[in-house]
């Protein structure tokens, strides 16, 4: 398949990277001085240093060129920036079928990602969403990853997850939009939790705690906007928790560690210079 990745922060550069192995992958980003550097250095420096890009990896920073004759789009940004850029991609080719890679609630509307989508196409196109335990760093150095792929669409659905899994990305399929997406946003909540209470040293036994009644609160949460309740037990939910909660790759337990360490939460952000998706879903 021929495939736009949308975002070249580390979780797009690992899925490009991921994917170039098997298609034919062009890496977006809109920052020019960005892609440059990207293109000469063959390495995202900034968001993911020491993993080399493949030679057959393509990068622009017009969005135009960049889904021009794809087959399907990958978007891989921050849910701060969903609206604007589903916005662009809908004038461009509103046709165009899209897999929703962020997690989160947006803020101030709180809708899910797939809502935004639905209030952009009004019910046009094809859209999934991806989700799951998985660290970026991982998925670019190609180590074995699981992943749920949900759609309302059982068509689009079946034929998306059989041809974008690659031989280190293992794809399940789920109707469950609202679990997945669901299971996605609130496991960096708890994360957070459980970043603060190993930073206080209160222990295993607080952390395991934390991450079984954050399931429970997140299952009630889920399963009260419409999710199912099984789908919480599963890749997009327990297995992103546990991920989250005792990782330290993730960014939303740093989060919490620096916290309890007695960092401003302005001075965190900054020192780890990625998004951590949790601060803002936390206000949702």
């Amino acid at each position: 398949m021929k495939l736009a990745i949308l975002g070249a922060g580390a979780w797009g550069t690992a899925l490009a990277i991921n994917f170039s192995a098997c298609h034919q992958v062009t890496l977006w980003t809109r920052n020019t001085d960005q892609k440059v550097k990207i293109e000469r250095q063959r390495v995202n420096q900034r968001y993911l240093p020491g993993v080399m890009l493949p030679d057959n990896l393509q990068l622009t920073y017009d969005l135009g060129v960049a889904i021009k004759t794809v087959d399907l789009a990958l978007v891989a940004i921050p849910i701060a920036g969903l609206r604007q850029l589903l916005e662009q991609l809908y004038q461009l080719n509103k046709s165009l079928p899209i897999v929703l890679c962020c997690k989160g609630f947006e803020s101030p509307s709180t809708q899910l990602p797939h809502q935004v989508v639905q209030e952009i196409y009004a019910g046009e196109g094809s859209y999934a969403i991806l989700s799951g335990p998985s660290f970026a760093k991982e998925v670019a150095q190609q180590r074995p990853t699981a992943l749920t792929l949900a759609s309302k669409d059982n068509t689009f659905l079946k034929m998306i997850s059989s041809q974008i899994r690659t031989p280190y990305l293992r794809i399940y399929a789920s109707n469950d939009v609202i679990g997945v997406e669901t299971g996605g946003a609130t496991k960096n909540v708890i994360a957070i939790a459980a970043g603060i209470s190993d930073g206080l040293e209160l222990g295993s036994n607080a952390r395991a705690a934390l991450i079984t009644r954050g399931l429970a609160e997140i299952t009630r949460l889920g399963v009260a906007l419409g999710g199912h309740k099984e789908t919480f037990m599963g890749l997009a939910g327990l297995g992103d928790l546990i991920l989250t909660c005792t990782g330290n790759l993730s960014r939303n337990r740093q989060v919490g560690l620096r916290l309890a360490a007695g960092m401003q939460l302005t001075d965190i952000l900054q020192d780890i210079g990625h998004v951590a998706e949790g601060v803002h879903t936390v206000q949702a």
